[in-house]
């Protein structure tokens, strides 16, 4: 089996993760129990998922040149990401806010430092995207740049997935250049007006689509007129925070290494539901072999 080449443009952060026995409400201070300081972003957290999973990656992005910046370059590239188009400009790394309750639900705050300022792909950022068999990208990085790297996969035959979240709207241009959109139920509903009793209306944007609702599963969706519902795997959940970003990637894997769509999609299910077992972002992101354990194939 050919190993995937994945290209992941997105947002690298230094995660600040805190727990506590319930989630603060508006106003409120809660004594905390556990506090660690971890690499995360939505982008960093596909791209090391991405490795872990089977494939080989490049990330590309970019951190600011303070010690957060440092420590999120060694640690992406410990973690066997191919750094070597990651964008280091002057100023702050983007930081992450991460509060999590007893029952694994989390509330997070990103402010995008040096995220924000990843604009205009150079020919080397571009190469790497037609390169790769699968791109992968996100929206905590400028818009313009995420759809400038789809138009140039689409466009060289690198497939396109789109994770759209955080939730907002995504020009069409953008759309027109994906080939696999993956959406949490607020997203979809951003995108669509509409959740998870309808996720055919995602197929209004893109040709095929998976909505992924936690602890009920995901369901698959194309234009060829297959809806699947892929249930979810069964584990102690301590912390949800990358579970998307571990599903993202091994979907991205899986459908890079040949196998057929709802395949892949209970592959990556089982991802997510290996992500949730531990704490924190980068850290908890599953091996393969982790996977492995707990996929179960389709019937």
């Amino acid at each position: 089996m050919q190993q995937t080449r994945v290209a992941v443009v997105g947002s690298a952060n230094m995660d600040l993760v805190g727990s506590a026995p319930a989630l603060p409400r508006p106003g409120e201070t809660l004594l905390g129990s556990d506090f660690v300081m971890l690499p995360g972003g939505k982008g960093a957290n596909q791209a090391v998922a991405a490795v872990r999973a089977g494939a080989s990656c490049v990330f590309l992005g970019a951190i600011g040149s303070d010690a957060f910046g440092v420590t999120l370059k060694a640690r992406i590239t410990a973690a066997g990401v191919d750094t070597g188009q990651l964008r280091v400009v002057y100023g702050a790394s983007g930081v992450a806010l991460v509060m999590v309750g007893a029952e694994g639900e989390n509330a997070i705050l990103v402010t995008p430092g040096a995220n924000g300022t990843f604009v205009g792909l150079t020919e080397g950022e571009l190469h790497a995207v037609r390169e790769a068999d699968v791109l992968v990208a996100q929206l905590e990085v400028p818009v313009e740049t995420v759809t400038e790297a789809a138009v140039a996969a689409r466009d060289a035959g690198t497939r396109v997935i789109l994770n759209a979240a955080p939730a907002r709207q995504v020009p069409a241009d953008l759309l027109a250049a994906v080939d696999l959109l993956v959406v949490n139920e607020t997203e979809a509903q951003a995108l669509t007006g509409r959740g998870r009793d309808e996720p055919a209306a995602l197929l209004d944007l893109v040709p095929r689509a998976v909505l992924t609702l936690g602890a009920q599963g995901a369901w698959y969706v194309d234009r060829d007129g297959r809806s699947v519902h892929v249930p979810p795997v069964k584990v102690e959940a301590v912390d949800s925070t990358a579970a998307g970003d571990a599903f993202t990637a091994a979907l991205a894997v899986a459908w890079g290494e040949g196998r057929e769509l709802v395949d892949a999609v209970h592959w990556a299910a089982a991802a997510g539901a290996a992500c949730v077992r531990r704490l924190g972002a980068s850290v908890a992101l599953p091996r393969r072999v982790e996977i492995d354990e707990l996929y179960a194939p389709p019937a």
